[in-house]
């Protein structure tokens, strides 16, 4: 199970955020993941400082179940890097992935 959460202080109006929500489901195969298990959450508007400077941020992370292979990652990371500067006007250089990966995960009462 995937869980990608994505923090900025750019707005993310709703047309923004189905059509970021499409394309990180086209990606999350990148890393061996299935759609069918891709939980996301969008939040918008957040009061996000780099370098002592407000200026347009994200911040993006991926926890899975299980791992993925550095590439996976490296392709990961650089597909989620082009979608938010596409979409949100974010410079490349402001946009942060961090990913977790877990041995254990809790799901319809039992851990997978």
């Amino acid at each position: 199970m995937p869980f990608i959460q994505t923090r900025t202080n750019v707005n993310i109006s709703k047309d923004k955020e189905l059509r970021i929500k499409e394309e990180f489901e086209n990606s999350i195969t990148l890393l061996g993941k299935n759609v069918n298990w891709l939980m996301l959450e969008f939040v918008g508007d957040c009061n996000m400082y780099f370098g002592g400077q407000e200026k347009e941020v994200a911040y993006v992370d991926i926890r899975l179940l299980g791992s993925a292979s550095k590439e996976g990652y490296d392709r990961m990371t650089e597909e989620v890097t082009n979608i938010l500067s596409s979409e949100l006007n974010i410079l490349p250089d402001n946009i942060y992935v961090s990913y977790l990966e877990y041995d254990n995960w809790g799901w319809n009462g039992n851990n997978l």
